[in-house]
């Protein structure tokens, strides 16, 4: 039997599996050893049990029990410690009711609970699962707070959410319902108020639980921005095909499919309904989900294992690139090919068909790395026919100046000239007719990539082209609570506040998340610049409409670029160049979540400051009542060394 895996706190990146985790639900349990037999032999990976006898209640106030004089539940005994530890998910009983109006009843409840989680702990239960049956939890939120602070041992605690609200659930006509009808119960609110008074804490977890009827696509992908940790599936849901054998609606089979992304393990819970083709056929079935998920696009493959973890952003003007990032970067299948493309069309602008034997053309490739921009260069120019005065090979960092005169001696000869150098500094011998360059961050002007072209400009001829000749950055608001316990669970440098991961960009992979509305245009560069006045400090005020309940933890952020003409480049999630993994996109977190109602405006001001040796941003939000001081002022936490 293979066991129940979690991602812990000290865990970076998410486990890939082969085959689907699947638990099976014991409501009552008289021999614990013979339950997890009979789940080891169907093929199931752990169970949920109850931590004591669902009808044994006990009465800490008064009662006839009050008094009892006998073990709360089973030895610890029963099993050892490795399966305990890996084996079981304990239940809590049904009958406690913390926010009950009755006062015995509450404080009943209260102590009870506090016994079975003190057992759980000692027994190892790497995670406890408790209902949340409604959206009157306060009072369990302030104990399950309370244990969270004063336990020693790391364990989860799993909220039992439903998809849809039991009494909802009744109602013929919900299927598809939209959040904001009269009578309908929010269920990401009950998770939402409960999770929101524990300070967002990385050890809650939900168990959504499916229901028969399913609300609309939009609130289900709202549940991807949230830790699910497991989907609770009932038998009763099954339907039977024609071969007898337990199969989900296809509703149902594009639910669990989803949550197969945030890896959340599926517990079967209720009655064999197909007693002829035994328990096993439902885990079987959940793996037949797994197995026949549609595989992995290569943007996909490539970030395995780096979802939601979070990076610095690269300074290429500061720090010197390693081989193994010029490697990575350079496998991208797309990148280099639409340069190629652009690079192609712009030599046909430049000469007409009637000159190729006659005019000569110079390229200078400015942060020129290990040369996948010079290989480019030299291949459109052969495919399109037109000869090459010169290429200029500019590159600042020592270490792939030694890889690109290497490349030069063995293959590039006379035609190519390296020159180490920093873009801006260097005196050209003459002036190019098109200046390519590939300084663009995952927002676009992060890397510098202004402040160098303009540097550079000035080795272009009057007419000369730039490739990119544009970028735009752009931002969405975003939700993951993910992303945020990640930034808070960062420190901050020496000499730096202790908001300063709340201060700083992030580039990441966005997984466990959801984006609130769609990316609006921030930031426009052109090049070569034809200002007089040259001044790359921005601000702009974007007003996003956000059509349901939900939490902003911080804004992702986003570029596309034309590199030439009709050639472009974007990770820009609707417009997303297919199969391009170069850049993930960036995150500005917030310090404070913003807690928003349906069809709330959410604004968020940004600005790109610069000084004659730093760029930073600094942002800020508005939302109803809520307004965020400014983030990041000065450049206190965060800036981009020029």
């Amino acid at each position: 039997m293979e066991s129940l895996h979690l991602d812990l706190e000290e865990e970076k990146m998410p486990r890939i599996n082969s085959r689907a985790s699947c638990g099976r639900d014991f409501h009552c349990c008289p021999d614990i050893s013979t339950a997890i037999e009979t789940a080891c032999r169907a093929g199931y990976d752990f169970v949920c049990l109850p931590l004591v006898n669902p009808r044994f209640k006990r009465e800490f106030i008064d009662g006839p029990a009050k008094n009892r004089k006998c073990a709360l539940t089973r030895s610890d005994m029963c099993l050892v410690s490795q399966d305990w530890n890996s084996l079981v998910v304990g239940k809590t009983s049904p009958w406690l009711h913390l926010d009950s109006d009755h006062y015995n009843t509450r404080k009943n409840s209260e102590l009870a609970l506090k016994e079975e989680l003190t057992w759980s702990a000692h027994l190892g239960l790497p995670a406890v699962l408790m209902p949340l049956p409604n959206g009157k939890s306060i009072n369990l939120a302030q104990c399950i707070s309370e244990q969270i602070t004063s336990s020693y041992y790391q364990q989860q605690y799993w909220l039992q959410v439903p998809l849809v609200s039991y009494a909802d659930s009744c109602d013929p006509v919900i299927e598809g319902v939209d959040s904001n009808m009269d009578g309908y119960e929010d269920t990401w609110q009950w998770w939402n108020l409960f999770r929101s008074l524990c300070d967002s804490n990385k050890r809650l977890g939900v168990a959504l639980e499916l229901t028969a009827d399913l609300p609309s696509s939009e609130i289900i992908d709202r549940w991807l921005s949230e830790p699910v940790k497991a989907v609770i599936v009932s038998t009763s849901l099954f339907l039977t095909n024609h071969k007898g054998y337990p199969v989900l609606a296809k509703p149902h089979q594009a639910v669990i499919k989803k949550l197969f992304k945030l890896e959340a393990q599926v517990i079967i819970t209720g009655q064999d309904r197909h007693p002829e083709k035994t328990i096993r056929a439902y885990q079987q079935y959940i793996d037949h989900l797994w197995q026949t998920q549609e595989p992995l696009d290569t943007v996909s493959q490539f970030a395995k294992g780096y979802e939601d973890f979070l990076q610095s952003p690269l300074q290429p003007l500061m720090d010197n690139l390693e081989s193994q990032t010029y490697e990575i970067f350079e496998k991208d299948p797309i990148k280099y090919s639409q340069y190629q493309k652009a690079i192609y069309e712009a030599l046909k602008d430049r000469v007409p068909l009637e000159e190729r034997n006659t005019k000569e053309v110079v390229i200078m490739v400015v942060g020129a790395g290990r040369g996948p921009l010079v290989r480019a260069a030299l291949a459109a120019a052969e495919d399109i026919g037109v000869k090459l005065k010169k290429l200029y090979a500019i590159e600042k960092n020592p270490n792939a100046i030694i890889t690109l005169e290497n490349i030069k001696d063995e293959e590039w000869k006379d035609s190519v000239e390296v020159i180490s150098c920093d873009m801006r500094d260097w005196e050209a011998p003459v002036k190019a007719d098109i200046l390519v360059s590939e300084l663009l961050g995952s927002f676009g002007d992060n890397e510098l990539s202004p402040e160098c072209l303009d540097g550079t400009q000035r080795y272009l001829k009057e007419d000369g082209i730039s490739i990119p000749e544009q970028y735009t950055s752009y931002l969405a608001p975003l939700m993951s609570s993910k992303l945020y316990n990640e930034v808070r669970a960062s420190k901050a440098e020496r000499g730096k506040p202790p908001e300063a991961p709340f201060e700083m960009p992030y580039v990441v992979r966005l997984h466990n998340c959801a984006t609130l509305a769609k990316p609006q245009p921030v930031f426009t560069f052109i090049h070569p610049n034809k200002d007089d006045v040259i001044d790359n400090c921005r601000y702009k005020s974007l007003e996003f409409s956000v059509d349901q309940d939900s939490t902003v933890h911080g804004f992702a952020g986003y570029f596309d670029t034309v590199l030439y003409r009709d050639v472009t480049l974007s990770i820009v999630p609707e417009t997303h160049s297919p199969g391009m993994f170069s850049w993930f996109p960036i995150f500005f977190p917030i310090r404070v979540p913003i807690m928003i109602t349906s069809d709330s405006i959410v604004t968020i001001d940004i600005w790109r400051r610069c000084t004659s040796k730093n760029v930073w941003y600094e942002w800020a939000f508005r939302c109803g009542g809520q307004i965020s001081p400014i983030h990041n002022p000065k450049g206190r936490s965060y800036t981009i060394g020029l």
